[in-house]
């Protein structure tokens, strides 16, 4: 899960692998394959940064598993990026 944050500064949870589309016009907004859309305050490179640390973060875990880094979530803050 990546976290973002709405325009209301409120933050949410998705998951990058049921994001369909990014569109940046000029707020982004996330499609996901069900059609849902969430406008975030992230630009487009921000997500795509999010989502590609994400994904290294996986297999990372996948290729050196350890029981309490699994049940951990990560946060990707934009300075980190």
């Amino acid at each position: 899960m990546i976290v973002v944050t709405r325009l209301n500064d409120a933050q949410f949870a998705i998951n990058p692998d049921l994001i369909e589309r990014i569109h940046e016009n000029p707020d982004t907004t996330l499609v996901t394959v069900d059609g849902a859309k969430y406008i975030v305050t992230e630009s487009m490179a921000e997500v795509i940064d999010k989502i590609a640390h994400y994904r290294a973060h996986v297999l990372t875990l996948a290729s050196d598993p350890r029981p309490d880094e699994l049940a951990r979530p990560i946060r990707i803050h934009p300075r980190e990026i």
